[in-house]
């Protein structure tokens, strides 16, 4: 085997850059990482053999990133993130600067973890729409034959449906079957989910025509994958939900989050050019792998207003909420939601104070929001930028299995309940599951954008993002609230925010690039904005001190 992955390896030489496996894998300029994929297949196959050859997914994606850039990510067996402790192996194993370090590197690594090399291992993996992917997947299949593993190629998926097979393959055949490990088992799911969440709505007599969603896919694979969701889903004839799809060209890989996607929503706050939504019509935007949604709307008035992550949090979080009420189980299930910093200060106060919910916040990143959300019996987590699911706990799903409904109300509301169980992709942030979570919600609530806006006033916020030479000296603490180094900014930080009302501020390092993402919010929105620019100014003067 040793010399099989010295010959392979030898076509994809290390470009004499350091990596490091951060929060989406590894991400970067496209060119840079043939030799980076092709490692990255060599460890899965480490890490299927280690885990007696249960399948480990692959996706090749950089998600909101410029058509450009790409990056690549590994999913463990239950459709979860990668272990943490195995991130520092892949960023071992991209750094062996030649051929020979690299094999050293790889059978170090397998005499550490006690991992028979012969053992079977098992891989599947898919890719976004980017015009490098195809490139990447052959360094990937280089590995994966190097190291002989066994692989299925899954062509083009969104991340979230790479993540749903990894979880099927693994649990085909056991109690905790999580459903047909297809494309088509995906949108069966779905479908039928779907289905039975909307079986229960009352939609009055002289209720008006609902316009539906538009829906803006970032010129991504989420625009096929959605359009093909679409046919398994009950349509408005059945009282389905009527979607219209913009910004689904992935013919034109360069259109991929030009001018549309969620990022561009929530980063310039305004609706991409394309959109074609009227006054008071709801809008979504996926992001390139469609693992992000934010939603938005016009007023009548033609002002742009934002349903971010934070906003679809507080609806489903209240939605379960009193959906469990209704059922008989308000007492049996635990329901919390988890933040981010980046959550609107406005929407912790709302969920705490309004819906009584317990609210906690991590540092970013899913993997952190996600093991902090399984401590509940229902965890809902969503990052203001539209990344989130919501999970059940395997006592939580055993408990409304179980659950004898006393009166006809909560038989609805328990199947109400059950049908969520399914819609909801539980293995990661899947925007077209939660496309339709929130549609069901409305449908339910009976509400438009503007009701779902009302529930609480947001903050004005102001999000900056500046380019510095190196992100690693800004070091984080306090659930990356606060900045320990350099040394001398948080003070700095702490004496602009006391001079604005109701002001938050805080700078962290992005996980995928040169840069630091400041966060700003107070009372107006002039205020906001002159807080994040005072504070990206710091940022500056200190990143290039």
């Amino acid at each position: 085997m040793d010399q099989k992955i010295l010959e392979a390896s030898a076509k994809h030489p290390q470009p004499g850059k350091v990596f490091q496996y951060g929060t989406a894998g590894f991400r970067m300029k496209a060119d840079l990482l043939d030799s980076v994929v092709y490692r990255v297949g060599l460890l899965a196959a480490l890490r299927s053999r280690k885990l007696n050859g249960q399948t480990i997914g692959v996706m090749i994606t950089a998600s909101h990133n410029p058509p450009e850039d790409n990056g690549v990510k590994l999913v463990d067996p239950m459709g979860e993130m990668l272990e943490s402790s195995w991130e520092a192996h892949a960023t071992v194993l991209a750094n062996a600067e030649t051929d020979e370090k690299l094999v050293e590197a790889y059978n170090k690594l397998a005499a550490e973890l006690k991992v028979n090399q012969a053992a079977p291992a098992k891989v599947i993996f898919a890719r976004d729409t980017r015009a490098s992917g195809s490139r990447l997947v052959g360094c990937l299949v280089d590995a994966l034959e190097a190291a002989g593993a066994e692989y299925t190629d899954h062509k083009f998926l969104t991340t979230p449906q790479l993540h749903y097979l990894v979880r099927c393959v693994n649990t085909k055949g056991t109690v905790h079957e999580y459903g047909e490990a297809s494309e088509k088992g995906y949108y069966k799911k779905i479908g039928a989910a779907l289905k039975k969440a909307l079986k229960h709505r009352q939609i009055p007599e002289d209720a008006p025509e609902d316009k539906g969603v538009v829906v803006d896919c970032a010129n991504g694979v989420g625009g096929p994958k959605l359009r093909e969701l679409i046919k398994y889903l009950p349509g408005p004839e059945e009282k389905g939900i009527k979607i219209q799809v913009v910004n689904d060209d992935v013919h034109k890989p360069e259109n991929l989050n030009s001018q549309c996607g969620a990022d561009y929503v929530k980063t310039g706050q305004r609706a991409p050019p394309q959109s074609k939504a009227g006054p008071l019509e709801r809008s979504a935007s996926l992001d390139g792998d469609a693992d992000r949604i934010v939603y938005y709307f016009n007023d009548k008035d033609g002002k742009f207003n934002l349903l971010d992550g934070d906003r679809i949090a507080t609806l489903a979080a209240s939605f379960i909420g009193d959906l469990s009420r209704h059922a008989g189980l308000g007492e049996q299930l635990k329901v919390g939601v988890v933040q981010t910093a980046y959550a609107n200060g406005a929407s912790t106060k709302y969920i705490t104070s309004g819906l009584n919910l317990p609210v906690v916040c991590t540092p970013t990143g899913v993997k952190h929001l996600h093991h902090a959300a399984l401590r509940f019996d229902v965890g809902v987590y969503f990052e203001a930028n539209g990344h989130g699911t919501i999970v059940f706990s395997p006592a939580a799903l055993k408990t409304i299995e179980k659950h004898e409904p006393q009166s006809p109300a909560q038989h609805e509301a328990l199947e109400t309940l059950q049908a969520l169980t399914d819609l909801i992709n539980q293995t990661v942030g899947d925007a077209l599951s939660d496309l339709l979570v929130v549609e069901v919600i409305l449908a339910h609530k009976k509400w438009g954008p503007a009701e779902w806006l009302h529930t609480y006033n947001d903050l004005p916020n102001r999000l900056v993002r500046v380019e510095v030479k190196d992100r690693n000296i800004f070091q984080a603490v306090d659930a990356e609230r606060k900045l320990e180094s350099p040394a001398g900014i948080q003070d700095e930080i702490d004496k602009l925010v006391g001079k604005y009302k109701q002001g938050r501020s805080f700078a962290r390092a992005s996980g995928t690039e040169d840069a630091v993402r400041v966060y700003a919010e107070a009372e107006t929105r002039t205020e906001a904005d002159d807080l994040a620019q005072k504070v990206a100014s710091l940022v500056k003067q200190f990143g290039s001190a």
